[in-house]
């Protein structure tokens, strides 16, 4: 199964909420409207107009037989989004169409009952089986309310949904080009954080990773050090959050199951003690990947960050470039709250890449986008699931794609 698939497939609460609330955006039409402004009644065809008024009386497409045929396949509404809606009065004329009308149908003489012609009635056609709305004020403001609640953010949807609304207001828009638009404008922002964890030739590469309890953020570790020994390269694992028995037991399991080694320590001992003995082995052997977790208590933020900071000064004392990559996990099912950790983590330590955990089990999905159009910081990586193949690099199009519900944008 491709990654693009899985994605699509596990990150169904964030789709179905933004396609569910797409489709009720077109279809709930403001009550009373009238046929849309920007589709003006084309005046009769020539050869209808020439006709003489006198001609047989016979309704044309009158009744149960003015509906087309099932072979008479309509052109899909994507293909034409300016085309005109099926006229409200029955009376009107067929609105034009740019295209050439069949002399059959131009022949026909109008009349005060008139059903549209062919054309009409293919357009018409596609529309039921489409739903279309004018793209108005009040469409827009309910389309920047229901991005809000997918936890793209207030700034960050207001400004999607007038870029969404440059070129097409006042137009009839169906549920399936709202989806490409929004799609577009999640894809244009995160494709300049769209960027791998980047490699360097030093040995060993120290990668300090930080987040919450709970985030994810051993899973990862482990995730990433089967990955990188799959492709080729030494790693060890440093168990720096030595508060917490159960996270060095899950990266024990972890280490394991990569066959990667894991550096631990008593319960309770010194974290930054413990990444200067685990870097002073890894120099020794040659590794070239050496991961370090960390502790995650936001309760107390100064000691916090003074632990990181310890960490950072006592290693650099065996590497001062240490540490290369400081990578912060976050869950995406604390929505807004991780745009909040992002900010603390910011000034705790200096973070260079995220890792979003958790896709596949929230509806908060676009909180993502959020973080990309606020912080600009690199997305290294996605995880959707607890398999080692469920952390994948970030491709921006194919994130966009499952998060609105489309198939492959590729």
């Amino acid at each position: 199964m491709s990654f693009f698939k899985k994605l699509k497939d596990r990150m169904f609460r964030s789709s179905d909420k933004i396609g569910e609330g797409l489709d009720a955006l077109v279809s709930e039409a403001p009550e009373g409207a009238a046929a849309p402004e920007e589709l003006p009644v084309a005046e009769p065809p020539a050869a209808a107009a020439a006709a003489p008024l006198e001609a047989p009386a016979a309704k044309p497409e009158a009744g149960p037989a003015a509906r087309p045929l099932a072979s008479e396949a309509a052109e899909p509404a994507g293909s034409a989004p300016a085309a005109p809606a099926a006229p409200a009065n029955p009376a009107a004329p067929p609105a034009a169409v740019g295209a050439p009308v069949p002399a059959s149908v131009a022949a026909a003489p109008p009349g005060p009952e008139a059903k549209p012609g062919l054309i009409g009635r293919l357009f018409g056609r596609s529309e039921a089986a489409e739903p279309r709305r004018v793209l108005d004020d009040q469409m827009l403001e309910s389309l920047e309310e229901l991005l809000i609640q997918t936890d793209l953010g207030v700034e960050t949807a207001v400004r999607v949904t007038a870029n969404i609304a440059e070129g097409r207001f006042g137009r009839k828009v169906s549920t399936r080009e709202l989806k490409e638009a929004l799609a577009s404008e999640v894809a244009r922002i995160m494709t300049p954080v769209a960027r791998p964890m980047p490699i360097y030739p030093k040995k060993p590469q120290v990668v300090l990773v930080v987040g919450v309890n709970g985030s994810g953020k051993t899973t990862t570790i482990g995730k990433l050090a089967a990955q990188f020994r799959a492709a080729g390269k030494t790693v060890m694992i440093a168990a720096g959050d030595t508060f917490r028995a159960a996270a060095v037991e899950q990266l024990k399991v972890w280490g394991e199951r990569a066959g990667v080694p894991v550096m631990i320590a008593p319960e309770g001992s010194d974290p930054a003690s413990l990444a200067y003995d685990a870097l002073s082995k890894a120099q020794e052997e040659g590794t070239d990947l050496l991961l370090i977790d960390t502790a995650g208590r936001l309760q107390n933020r100064q000691d916090l960050m003074e632990e990181l900071a310890k960490i950072v000064r006592v290693i650099r004392k065996k590497d001062e470039t240490a540490p290369h990559n400081t990578l912060l996990v976050l869950d995406a099912t604390t929505g807004q709250n991780a745009v909040t950790q992002v900010g603390i983590f910011r000034k705790i330590a200096d973070v260079s890449g995220l890792v979003m955990t958790k896709l596949d089990g929230t509806a908060k999905g676009g909180v993502l986008v959020a973080l990309a159009d606020k912080y600009g910081l690199p997305i290294h990586a996605i995880g959707i699931g607890e398999q080692i193949d469920d952390l994948s690099p970030f491709d921006p199009d194919e994130f966009a794609g499952a998060l609105v519900g489309l198939e492959d944008r590729r």
